[in-house]
């Protein structure tokens, strides 16, 4: 289907990829992972044509059709909504204006023409391509009394679902998507996997986002080392295998009999998990015919995210009462807002609207007053907050020992030594810890804001988004690790596997008081009954 050869991609003396062979075939779904500045945006687009490599081929079979996920959110601006979607057949809608400017200025000359091109366009499926587009837009919560609003108009959180109709529609023998979950609500999201897991042509993905590339990969194209290997199954079981592969290296004594036991044992534990039929017959391939050598270690770095605390808190963490916020634009958030945490809560806050969660925690943290309520803090909590936004804390001059040492208490935690130990446990060393603050990159800002919350050893954790701008071997260390911290927890994150595999009570902000209740988050979002009470307290705004 597609395939690239003797593929290398070179920066000045930076080499990116480095002879890279490999075929991307029909019915598969494959997940581009690597760590961040491994080359995987850069290789979308080198096999979508918009960027040339330094030397090799990309090959697509003859016949064939390309989709491409937009990343330009204004591109089709002036276009109405379903236009801009019937555009992603470029060949469809290319006839079709060229069958209109003929009708246009149509003659007895030009008729025997618009016969066949509209033979063409009746063979491409045409003239089902509006009603086709608005099935589409539909399924992805775009109103049908939006259809032919213009895209410039449109909100830019709508927008994105446009652009994701756009690059699905026509049915593509290749779609390209480079992080499709961004801005994405979870029943967007839901929808989304469910369509790829059951989409029958070659699927290439970015993504950040472990639930969703495990939902619908077959297979991990793992960029390392500048070169692409390819794995067969989702994104867990390429992770628990190289995390097997890098003990087993690291026991070089064992023998080679218990490390085949050991490979067997975990590839029957996955077989028995698989969940959709196209995954659980590539796999199968696979698995009859793995070896131990063909499991490899990863040359990622994890950081080592650990939150201690530095006492622990009494039974009263946060009490607050009949709570109301609105946006800058007046748009009521929440109101009628009563929570009481409990010590060890770890709580997932969410709302439809992000502005609500974002207020909420500006407010508690006292960085923003409400427009009523209360709220208290309990005498024997330490909170550290992870803001969406951190930007502020970004704005000096400083390098990064200078930087984190703001935030020390004591003499001792002001210490070279001690600050660098912070910064190391976050891939900050060496040369890398005197870099200045105000030169980072997102991931980078994020892992500093990190180290800043272990040194403080809070009690209570406040984050907002916090996987934003991680990279997947950052967001898994940081996954781990609240699942391990004993202090209580509020956070907000778009993650499904961070949220699923930590949070132990849901709290949802509606403009009419709040949802609460002791379940995962998958058993809250798929209960009926909280889905009809969610919809009567959006819709009842006042």
């Amino acid at each position: 289907m597609l395939s690239v050869s003797n593929l290398s991609v070179q920066f000045g003396k930076r080499v990116l990829f480095d002879e890279v062979n490999v075929a991307f075939l029909q019915g598969n779904c494959y997940g581009i992972i690597g760590a961040n500045g491994a080359g995987k945006s850069t290789f979308l687009k080198v096999i979508s044509k918009k960027l040339d490599p330094t030397s090799g081929h990309v090959h697509l079979e003859p016949g064939k059709r390309m989709s491409i996920l937009e990343q330009n959110h204004n591109a089709y601006d002036e276009y109405t909504v379903l236009e801009a979607v019937v555009m992603g057949n470029k060949p469809l809608y290319d006839l079709k204006k060229q069958i209109d400017a003929l009708y246009a200025d149509y003659t007895d000359e030009n008729a025997e023409k618009i016969g066949e091109l509209q033979v063409m366009f009746e063979e491409m499926n045409g003239w089902n391509a509006d009603s086709d587009a608005a099935a589409l837009l539909s399924n992805l919560g775009i109103a049908e009394d939006l259809h032919y609003t213009t895209m410039k108009d449109m909100d830019s959180k709508l927008k994105v679902r446009v652009l994701l109709a756009q690059a699905l529609f026509g049915n593509p023998d290749v779609l390209i998507m480079d992080e499709p979950t961004n801005d994405l609500d979870y029943e967007t999201i839901n929808w989304l996997e469910n369509f790829l897991a059951n989409y029958d042509n070659t699927v290439i993905v970015v993504s950040h986002d472990r639930h969703f590339l495990d939902a619908v990969c077959t297979h991990i194209a793992d960029i390392d080392f500048g070169k692409i290997n390819l794995f067969s199954g989702n994104y867990t079981f390429w992770y628990e295998s190289s995390q097997l592969a890098a003990r087993q290296r690291a026991q070089q004594n064992k023998k080679a009999e218990e490390k085949a036991k050991e490979l067997q044992e975990f590839i029957q534990r996955f077989s028995a998990n698989v969940a959709k039929s196209k995954q659980a017959t590539s796999r199968k391939k696979m698995l009859d015919k793995l070896k131990v050598d063909d499991i490899k270690p990863s040359s990622r770095r994890y950081p080592a995210i650990i939150f201690e605390r530095e006492r622990e808190a009494g039974d009263q963490i946060l009490n607050v009462e009949n709570l109301a916020a609105t946006s800058e634009d007046g748009d009521l958030l929440f109101q009628n807002i009563n929570i009481n945490l409990a010590k060890g809560d770890k709580v997932a806050l969410i709302s439809k609207d992000s502005r609500a969660t974002t207020a909420f925690y500006e407010i508690v943290m006292g960085n923003k007053k409400p427009d009523s309520g209360s709220f208290q803090w309990g005498v024997t909590t330490i909170q550290s907050y992870l803001p969406a936004d951190n930007d502020s804390y970004f704005d000096g001059k400083l390098n990064l020992v200078d930087w984190l040492r703001q935030y020390a208490k004591t003499e001792e935690e002001r210490e070279e030594v001690h600050i660098r130990g912070f910064l190391g446990k976050m891939l900050f060393s060496g040369e890398e810890a005197l870099k200045m603050s105000n030169v980072l990159s997102g991931g980078e800002k994020v892992r500093c804001m990190l180290s800043r919350m272990m040194l403080l050893r809070a009690n209570v954790l406040c984050l907002d988004e916090p996987t934003n701008h991680l990279d997947l071997e950052s967001i898994t260390a940081f996954n781990n690790s609240l699942k391990n911290f004993k202090g209580t927890l509020l956070m907000t994150t778009h993650d499904h596997a961070f949220v699923q595999s930590v949070a132990t009570r849901i709290i949802e902000l509606t403009p009419n008081g709040t949802i609460d209740r002791h379940l995962s988050f998958e058993d809250y979002m798929s209960d009926k009954s909280i889905k009809e009470q969610r919809d009567k307290m959006y819709l009842a705004t006042t």
